[in-house]
Formats: C-alpha cells, structure tokens, sequence
C-alpha cells in the first residue's frame, strides 16, 4: 500500500484492516456501536481545527472523518446492508435534487424562495423515506415522538436545545423577542438559588437545565450559535488560565500553594492584555 490521492486506496486499506484472516486484531472486531464515540470525536477535532485557523490540522483531520464515513460504510457492506458507493451516491442525489434552481430550470431565484423550495423538497424526502422504512418493517418517525421526533436525542445537549427550540418555533411556540428571554433567565436564576438552599440535588439539577435551556433560547434569538459560543468561552478560558499557570511558573510559585486570592490576581492580568491587544 502507499499513500494515494485516490479514494479507491482509502477504501482498499480498510478493506485489508477488516480482513477477518491478515487484518488488524483490532479494527475487526470494532462494530457500528464500539466506532460511533470515534466519529463524534473526529467531527469535534474538525470544528477545533477550524476555530483555531489551522488549515494543517484541518487537513489531518478532515482526513480522520473521511475514515470514520469509509470505516461505518465498510462495516455496512460486509454486512450486506450498503457500499461506500452507496453513501456517495445518496448524498449526491439529495444535493442535486435539493437545488434544482443550480442544477434544473427552477423558479427559485431568491434566498426565500430558495428556503420555501428546500421545505418542500424535503417533505417529499420524508414520504420517501417513510415508504423505504414500511419496507423494511421499521418504525415510522410520527409513531416514535411526533413533532419533535426527528430531532436526535444523540445530539450534544446544547445541540439538541437549539435544534428542539428551532423545531417548536415552526409552529409558533416561540418568544418574539430576546427582552423576555432575559427575563426568563433571571426567573430561572431566583428558581436555582431556591433549589440550592434545599439542599435538593434533583432540583438543583433540574434548576440548572432549565437555565441553561433559556441561555440557548438567548443565543438562537441574538444570531449566536450556543456550541460555538460555548467553544469560544473555553478557549479564553484556557488562555487565561495558561497565564496564570505560567505567572506562577516564572516566580516560582506553583498552582497547588497559590491562594484564590493570587490567581485571581493574575486571571484579572490576562484579561487586562488582551483587552490591550484588541
């Protein structure tokens, strides 16, 4: 095997680690389940990648998902079920029929009448897919949790709060406005400091869901991803803490025998130079 531009070679290779007599001890016994963490993973260090403007590490990285697709498309096709042909003939069919005002005559020549279209495109979508599923006997989506249903409990949990807050929004269950959303915010503020005060760990958490369910709403209305903003949040943090760590470093300190009192010092530090370097 040598490394190739072709992703013939990519599917060659995990073909010969999934080889049940001269593959790899390892990758043969993986399943759908054992490799899912994986993929997550690998689309995680793809969104890192990005937030650090790495075009390197975003090259390793995309390469590291491609394997993901190619490894659940291999395991498919040793099960008889599809082949990585399949899954890029799927999603190549989906985006043409999906823009028909690129590929096709269309009447769509505006971003509205491109979004009404891609409703409707997709509502056929659905009824195809119900039919495919009545075939193979599965489930259909409206018998599983009707109108929240096709949103996927698997999602990150900020995820999932913006994509069922979305969904509901559809049909009009939804605040106009961001002021009332802060309002509900600081309710749910006063409703965790009560929980606190019992000592009711159960509520405490149901408190702090609530609240953070409500800071997404906040996000979704003012335009700000919650993931991304979260992302960024932890990046500052790091940053800062990295500071601090190394301050102390310098002198002679360590973090074990520094007092909050010190730290706090230097956090207040860090901050002050970036505001300076912005």
């Amino acid at each position: 095997m040598e490394a190739s531009r072709d992703i013939q070679s990519l599917l060659d290779i995990m073909a010969a680690l999934r080889h049940p007599e001269k593959g790899c001890p390892w990758d043969i016994v993986q399943t759908f389940e054992t490799i899912r963490p994986y993929t997550i993973e690998e689309a995680y260090e793809v969104a890192d990648a990005i937030e650090r403007h790495d075009m390197d590490d975003l090259c390793d990285e995309l390469g590291d998902l491609l394997l993901q697709v190619v490894f659940h498309a291999r395991m498919a096709e040793e099960a008889g079920e599809f082949s990585f042909g399949d899954v890029v003939e799927a999603i190549t069919r989906k985006m043409i029929r999906r823009h028909p005002h690129v590929f096709a005559r269309s009447y769509a020549d505006t971003a509205e009448a491109v979004k009404l279209q891609w409703e409707e495109i997709k509502q056929a979508e659905k009824a195809d897919r119900r039919q495919r599923r009545l075939r193979r006997g599965l489930p259909q989506e409206e018998e599983q949790a009707g109108h929240l249903g096709s949103i996927q409990r698997s999602f990150p949990a900020l995820v999932e709060a913006l994509k069922l807050q979305e969904r509901a929004a559809k049909v009009g269950f939804d605040w106009s406005e961001p002021e009332p959303i802060l309002d509900k915010v600081e309710e749910e503020i006063a409703e965790l400091r009560q929980a606190l005060k019992s000592g009711d760990q159960g509520k405490v958490a149901d408190e702090l869901g609530d609240l953070i369910f409500a800071l997404v709403n906040i996000g979704r209305h003012v335009g700000t991803d919650p993931e991304m903003a979260l992302r960024g949040t932890n990046t500052k943090f790091r940053r800062r803490f990295g500071h601090i760590e190394m301050e102390l470093e310098a002198g002679g300190e360590t973090l074990d025998a520094a007092s909050l009192e010190r730290m706090e010092e230097l956090w207040q530090a860090a901050k002050a130079i970036e505001r300076q370097l912005r």
